[in-house]
């Protein structure tokens, strides 16, 4: 679990219950009145035996029981209304911490934690609302006015007194006794819980791979040991549980009728009426309800308690956000310097040193072997993870500078794994905004050259693309992403392999596309492994062995006539027989292994990738 800082003693979930303190008030001045009412049982019992009866007048009873009737419909009023106020404290607490849980749960993954972690809070803040919700909290709100009873059996007589404090002692033991039996089952009951649900999620995620690749079998296996271990906890909580909490009925049960026994005994050596006897037996019955309650709800407030604590380390992450300025709408430049850039969680960045610098209207194009770090720049880049080191500038602030709402209307970025959402093609165009129009959504989508594939499908701009965009192909997906990277014109394009599924087609709009942001007076950052956006950028950072390089267009496209030099008199050679056909010839003629050969050999001496060396770096001004 993401944990706070050592010794870090912000406890956001806890300060915000200490604040409905208010409604609590409320709500213990309403179990004070029930408490009360409580009595009229006892008090009932007392003046029907030992008035009612003695009198044997029935005006008597019928004006008893009509006050007695009346208390309680009062006590059942008052008892739902304490209930309904528990409720609304649960939703109160839940509605002012959720926001703050999502972003959480949102940003978490991107810090390095796994899914289950990242989804634990909204799980935890489940959990309290649950608790403030139920009987549980009632018990604790009823314990104050425990002495209240017992002083009434001390009044009936001492001895009853007295064998009411000793119950409540060792119900009080038996509650102790179940706190240390189910918290380490508690915790682990969660624990298996949020395994199950990730497991869960990931094989319903990736239910094509697991289907194509006869997975099936293995990730059913993982279930049912993910699934058994959580059964197994929940059985060790719940016989915990309810064991001590059967134990406990018994008992209140058995001393119930033990008070009775010794009442009786009292009465007849006439120290007590019949009467009292009864109200003693119902004032000890109500004496001990709560501590029942608390052992019937003890799982219950455990899971709460360590939520509760949950919530406060996972609160403390953001309890330091400052407010941030709004900025002017950037249209300068984007800065990077000594940036260096690794997965979060992990202590070694990939790459280190990064500097570069565009101004409006310029576009990089980003190349490198594939695992070289270039998804792991645009990410830092993009602000989707923080930098190890160094800063990223747009219009001389730094990201952190820029509220994430703010920041993202100004860029439009494109993961390499396309990650649409479950609703409309227009409103994943329109990033799900309520404000967006029509005329926006269908110019951001002509911008990215998928208009007429979007009027082609089933319902056009109102088709519903299912999660992830399943409904569509992947070169639609793609369309889709780069229409919605393009919405509202943003400043700032950052694009991870943008046409690694499109058709020549879609490379022509994608071309269109980044060339109509340089014109508007944007800047483009593109990752690729092919060159055909070449034509449309004015330089292209190498990604090799833990640095990065830039250099500009004209330089790139030399290396590559450099690089094709030698290729060409290795195939050459490679057919000697060929004379007369020259390189062209031999070209033509090579296998299709060699040509692929040949390929590969001029990208990686144009990119540098064999030979770091052969890749000259000149540093421009401000790069």
């Amino acid at each position: 679990m993401i944990m706070a800082r050592p010794g870090h003693k912000i406890k956001p979930a806890t300060t915000e219950l200490k604040r409905l303190g208010g409604a609590f008030s409320g709500v213990a001045i309403f179990s004070g009145c029930i408490n009360i009412l409580m009595l009229t049982g006892s008090i009932y019992m007392l003046q029907v035996y030992d008035r009612v009866l003695a009198s044997r007048s029935v005006p008597t009873l019928i004006g008893i029981s009509a006050i007695v009737l009346v208390a309680f419909i009062i006590q059942g009023i008052l008892d739902s209304i304490r209930s309904r106020m528990l409720a609304r404290i649960g939703a109160e607490f839940d509605q002012t911490l959720t926001p703050k849980v999502f972003d959480l749960m949102r940003v978490l993954p991107l810090r390095g934690a796994r899914s289950d972690q990242a989804s634990q809070g909204v799980r935890d803040l489940d959990i309290v609302r649950g608790f403030l919700g139920s009987l549980g909290p009632t018990a604790f709100f009823d314990m104050p006015f425990m002495p209240l009873f017992f002083a009434g059996c001390f009044l009936l007589h001492p001895l009853l007194g007295v064998m009411a404090m000793v119950g409540g002692l060792i119900i009080i033991g038996l509650t102790l006794w179940t706190e240390r039996k189910t918290q380490q089952g508690t915790l682990a009951v969660t624990q298996s819980g949020a395994e199950r649900l990730m497991l869960a999620d990931a094989s319903r995620r990736n239910a094509e791979a697991v289907q194509a690749m006869g997975m099936g079998k293995v990730f059913r296996d993982r279930w049912i040991d993910v699934n058994q271990r959580h059964v197994e906890a929940t059985l060790m909580v719940a016989n915990s549980s309810s064991g001590v909490g059967a134990a406990a009925k018994v008992f209140r049960m058995a001393f119930q009728s033990a008070v009775l026994g010794v009442g009786a005994y009292l009465v007849i050596i006439q120290q007590m009426t019949p009467g009292a006897m009864i109200a003693a037996s119902i004032l000890t019955s109500r004496a001990l309800a709560p501590i029942e309650t608390a052992v019937a709800h003890w799982k219950g407030f455990v899971a709460s308690r360590q939520s509760l604590a949950r919530l406060d380390d996972l609160l403390a992450l953001s309890a330091d956000q400052k407010t941030r300025t709004q900025l002017p709408v950037p249209h300068k430049d984007f800065v990077a310097e000594d940036l260096a850039a690794g997965v979060p969680g992990r202590s070694t960045p990939l790459l280190a040193g990064a500097n570069l610098n565009l101004k409006a209207g310029q576009a990089l194009l980003i190349v490198g072997m594939s695992g070289s770090g270039k998804s792991t720049l645009v990410r830092v880049l993009a602000g989707v993870w923080p930098a190890m080191r160094g800063s990223v500038r747009l219009d001389g602030a730094t990201l952190d500078q820029w509220s994430n709402e703010q920041l993202g209307s100004h860029m439009g970025y494109m993961p390499q794994d396309v990650e649409l959402f479950d609703g409309s093609v227009s409103q994943n165009i329109a990033r799900f905004l309520p404000d967006a129009t029509d005329d926006e959504i269908v110019d951001s989508a002509k911008a990215a050259g998928a208009h007429d594939m979007i009027l082609k499908l089933s319902e056009g701009y109102g088709t519903r693309i299912g999660e992830g965009g399943a409904t569509l192909s992947a070169g639609q997906r793609q369309r889709v992403g780069l229409a919605r990277a393009l919405f509202r014109n943003p400043f700032l394009l950052v694009l991870d392999e943008p046409n690694s599924n499109l058709d020549a087609d879609g490379e022509a709009a994608l071309a269109t596309a980044i060339e109509g942001t340089r014109q508007r007076g944007g800047i483009a950052i593109i990752v690729s492994h092919k060159i055909s956006l070449l034509q449309v950028v004015d330089f292209v950072g190498r990604v090799h062995e833990g640095r990065f390089q830039m250099i500009t267009r004209d330089e790139y496209r030399q290396n590559m006539v450099r690089a094709s030099q030698p290729a060409q008199a290795g195939a050459a050679q490679a057919s000697p027989g060929r004379t007369g056909e020259g390189n062209v010839g031999a070209a033509n003629t090579a296998s299709p292994q060699q040509g692929v050969r040949q390929q590969v050999a001029m990208l990686r001496a144009a990119t540098g990738a064999s030979a770091p060396a052969s890749f000259p770096f000149k540093k421009e001004d401000g790069q």
